[in-house]
């Protein structure tokens, strides 16, 4: 489907074949009534006329059919310096067209189809980081960037199958209908200033009231303003990274045990930390916190270490350490440590993608 852009050039495009062809019909007529006054003349008819013009434009001349008046002559003259430009004119238009559609497929404007991904609004060093570690949980990203100089390093980068990216004005809402946005799973805002972050959340809650949002904050004290915007989570690095740091000095194992969950699994014996919405596949649905820790050890080599229920008003309720006989239900996550290897396996017993899922509603 084309933009309006690329429509206003078609649409121009075919307006100037309408009216080169309204004029040639003028022309042809003309060298017809014109020519019909010459008893020796062979173009009589629209049939010989087409038949002149074309093997003229078309730089043929095969001399068979010429005009013999002095009028019939001077509009030959016109079609014969026509053929000169026509081809040119023709071939500039199309491939301009042909240009400014591949241009506009790679700016992003016509759209994509990805469903239940991450949208990104703004580029940066860290959302590179981001956009890796998202790429290597096989989750899909569209970004949205307001710099063009963003999109050839992007594609360079990323297969496009993995990442969309949209050049596109942060504050044209209706653009980011492009990245799908209302059937994403997260809308993750990455601009630079942490005001500039809450005016754009507030801005286009008022348009798509249903996004889930999570920002970063240069500053932690902003977190619950944030969260009364209607943001899910706001997150500090700096605070992450503190606590890492800080862990790294008294319990360093504990540190860089810590570090290297948080990333995906590169390697099938590289842990990492996975979230499984529970379903009428699971093997451990009904079943209690126990059962399913012990059966996740032994038939997956994966160890639980806790689950997330929703309350009465559908806020999501991490249990980091549940009792043993706590019920695993319908619409549950659990949440388990596994390794690259063990992670197939449980993704297929479970019959399910790891990660979040939105509830459409």
């Amino acid at each position: 489907m084309l933009n309006s852009s690329e429509q206003q050039k078609v649409n121009r495009f075919i307006f100037g074949i309408l009216i080169g062809a309204l004029i040639y019909f003028v022309l042809i007529t003309l060298l017809i009534r014109f020519e019909q006054d010459s008893t020796q003349s062979s173009i009589t008819n629209y049939h010989q006329a087409v038949w002149y013009t074309v093997v003229t434009l078309t730089t043929v001349g095969y001399g068979d059919i010429y005009p013999n008046t002095i009028y019939g002559r001077v509009i030959g003259y016109v079609f014969v310096l026509l053929s000169v430009g026509i081809y040119g004119l023709l071939i500039g238009q199309i491939t301009n067209l042909v240009t400014t559609i591949k241009q506009n497929k790679m700016l992003g404007y016509n759209g994509t189809v990805f469903e239940d991904h991450v949208v990104m609004i703004g580029w940066s060093d860290f959302g590179q980081l981001v956009t890796e570690q998202l790429i290597g949980a096989s989750k899909q990203v569209a970004i949205v960037t307001n710099k063009r100089s963003d999109i050839d390093l992007i594609y360079e980068k990323y297969n496009k199958k993995e990442v969309f990216t949209l050049y596109a004005d942060f504050e044209n809402f209706e653009a980011l209908k492009k990245v799908n946005i209302e059937k994403s799973s997260v809308v993750f805002v990455n601009l630079t200033d942490d005001t500039e972050k809450l005016v754009f959340i507030l801005n286009i809650k008022k348009i798509f009231d249903r996004l889930e949002f999570v920002v970063t904050l240069e500053n932690a004290n902003l977190k619950n303003t944030f969260i009364n915007a209607g943001v899910t989570n706001a997150i500090s690095p700096h605070e992450i990274s503190s606590k890492i740091l800080a862990s790294y000095m008294f319990e360093p194992d504990v540190a860089a045990y810590t570090e290297d969950i948080m990333s995906f699994a590169h390697t099938p014996t590289d842990y990492d930390i996975k979230q499984f919405l529970v379903t009428y596949d699971n093997p451990f649905l009904n079943k209690t916190y126990n059962q399913a820790f012990e059966g996740i050890k032994s038939k997956f080599n994966g160890v639980l270490i806790g689950m997330v229920k929703r309350n009465m008003t559908g806020t999501r309720l991490l249990i980091k350490n549940p009792h043993k006989e706590y019920k695993i239900e319908l619409g549950d996550y659990l949440i388990i440590i596994v390794n690259g290897s063990s992670f197939d396996v449980i993704q297929k017993a479970f019959n399910v993608q790891e990660g979040y899922f939105k509830e459409r509603r």
